[in-house]
């Protein structure tokens, strides 16, 4: 297993599950810093579509390109409702940020390859390699 900074080091593209607009949210914020560090960042959310140059899809299946990190700002009891998105798009990780945990419903992901990261936020984790 490759360790978060080799992860970051290696990835190119990263798809943020439950990017927000809202400025209180830190989803939007980290899409955008992951954006400055030079990743190709895509969103997923039902009812936006673009957010400060990030284009955002309906569905994980729907973004046109191979996705490295699968970066997820969701409830940790709505995992298992994303992992047959994830699973069909099969990026190379899975990452569930700071707060969020369900070792349960990633197994799946476990079982077909996927790294999975639980309950670490991605740009504390990029800082820390630097």
């Amino acid at each position: 297993m490759r360790t978060t900074c080799e992860i970051l080091k290696e990835s190119k593209t990263i798809a943020v599950i439950g990017i927000s607009n809202k400025p209180d949210r830190d989803s939007g914020r980290i899409a955008l810093f992951l954006k400055s560090k030079g990743y190709t960042v895509y969103g997923v959310h039902p009812i936006l579509t673009e957010f400060e140059g990030i284009k955002i899809y309906k569905k994980l299946a729907d973004i046109p390109e191979e996705i490295d990190i699968v970066d997820v700002f969701l409830n940790s009891n709505s995992i298992d409702k994303i992992i047959p998105d994830v699973l069909e798009k099969n990026p190379k990780v899975l990452w569930l940020q700071l707060g969020i945990q369900n070792d349960e419903a990633v197994k799946p992901a476990v079982e077909k390859g996927i790294e999975v990261i639980q309950n670490h936020c991605i740009a504390i984790e990029y800082n820390l390699c630097r």
